[in-house]
């Protein structure tokens, strides 16, 4: 006994403390805070994968979580009426916003029947908004030469999922569509890494199977759950991660959704705790889809979700008073700018060590070099949609691919930052 009580101690000491050790605990419960804490800083409409991650956690702020709501059903509503009621009527060009506002109501318990939505001077409720734009978007798969949606897989898979939570039947074609995007490789052909789209596909997937009225398309349903795992599991990394340090949040979420046993101390959890004690994951939405993986929960959770008996524990830390910053040294930044036909244009700026790539971006727009730039707001934080005068626009299937000493950047323009000298391209891409 003696001896085993000794070679646990060693065990202890040459491999740390355990996972579930009190540090952990009180890891998750800063990342909660910060999380909330991100509600009184948020610019822009509020973010509803934000308040899902709130409800998905253990300890709540009641009082805070209430107020969100009700900033999400006037605010994000109100944007969402707006973009419905613009001269020429139309949808939102992509399921993911419709969904994921349609998470946070329910992850709230709210009443779904009673969020409506003008349309051509008819009132509709949100979920017959979402099936109606999930139509269209399983329509231009089928117009597409490529299969694709008019938004991407991971916008179509968030929509399939949001009709699920939602505990509407999926209609036929348009599972069909997901299923056929997943048997035929269309996700990798399409959306490079794709670790994203596959974990969100699996989550869909797996409420559908859950829900049961697709009984007769149970095989289909198994064997694309079986392959969405399967390419998860390829794409762990010697870290612990999958896909990418930003993807395994949603990564783990699905592996738990689908029923994959995911321990504490699985590498997975622990390449997020390590990233995340080094402050990677100060992007709120960022720390929206690692928070509920964190807690072993995923979005699948909410469709079950009832509000009864919360805890209201989660208190917010006093401001802490602001630090002088010493002056940093400055760092050189070259920057190249290849044009949609393959022409390019350089240019050169120091800006402070720890600079976000945006404040490159306004350095160089500032001065005399005749760079431009137009950057649009999204839940990820401000992106680039044109670069000297040249649009990269989605309904045209491009974007800025940015990167920076060969590597592609898995962060935005603002949370980039600056820390040696590099360079840094930015590429009008087609996809």
């Amino acid at each position: 006994m003696i001896c085993l009580l000794v070679l646990t101690v060693l065990a202890s000491c040459a491999f740390g403390e355990p996972c579930n050790s009190v540090s952990n605990r009180e890891l998750l419960l800063s990342l909660n805070k910060a999380l909330l804490g991100s509600l009184q800083t948020q610019e822009g409409l509020p973010n509803p994968s934000v308040h899902v991650a709130l409800r998905l956690s253990h300890q709540h702020s009641l009082s805070h979580e209430s107020a969100h709501l009700q900033r999400l059903t006037s605010q994000l509503h109100g944007h969402i009426q707006s973009s419905l009621s613009q001269t020429v009527p139309s949808s939102p060009s992509s399921p993911g916003l419709l969904a994921l506002y349609l998470l946070a109501l329910k992850s709230s318990c709210f009443d779904l029947s009673t969020v409506t939505f003008t349309v051509r001077g008819q009132n509709d409720t949100l979920l017959n908004l979402l099936k109606s734009v999930m139509q269209r978007e399983k329509d231009e798969i089928n117009l597409s030469q490529y299969h694709r949606p008019s938004s991407n897989y991971y916008q179509y898979s968030l929509g399939v999922l949001g009709l699920c939570v939602g505990g509407v039947r999926v209609e036929h074609h348009v599972l069909h569509k997901l299923l056929k995007a997943v048997e035929q490789d269309y996700i990798e052909q399409i959306e490079a890494g794709g670790t994203d789209t596959f974990a969100m596909a699996g989550m869909a997937l797996q409420c559908v199977k859950d829900l049961g009225v697709h009984a007769l398309r149970a095989h289909e349903l198994n064997a694309a759950l079986t392959k969405i795992q399967q390419k998860l599991i390829a794409a762990r990394r010697p870290d612990g991660h999958i896909g990418n340090q930003f993807s395994t949040g949603l990564a783990v979420q699905a592996l738990l959704a689908m029923g994959r046993q995911v321990s504490e101390c699985a590498a997975a959890m622990e390449a997020m705790r390590t990233d995340a004690r080094n402050s990677l994951y100060h992007n709120p939405m960022a720390l929206s889809q690692l928070l509920p993986a964190l807690q072993l929960r995923s979005y699948v959770t909410v469709r079950t979700k009832q509000c009864l008996a919360e805890d209201d524990s989660l208190v917010l830390d006093p401001p802490q008073p602001e630090v002088v910053v010493p002056v940093r040294p400055r760092v050189s930044v070259s920057l190249s700018v290849v044009n949609s036909e393959g022409a390019e244009s350089s240019y050169s700026v120091e800006v402070p060590q720890g600079s976000s790539l945006l404040h490159v971006l306004e350095q160089l727009a500032s001065g005399t070099t005749g760079f431009t730039f137009t950057k649009e707001s999204s839940l990820w934080g401000p992106f680039l949609s044109a670069v000297n005068g040249e649009q990269a626009r989605q309904s045209d299937r491009r974007y800025w691919h940015l990167s920076a000493e060969g590597a592609a950047l898995t962060q935005g323009i603002n949370d980039y930052k600056i820390e040696t000298p590099q360079k840094i391209v930015i590429k009008n891409t087609s996809y």
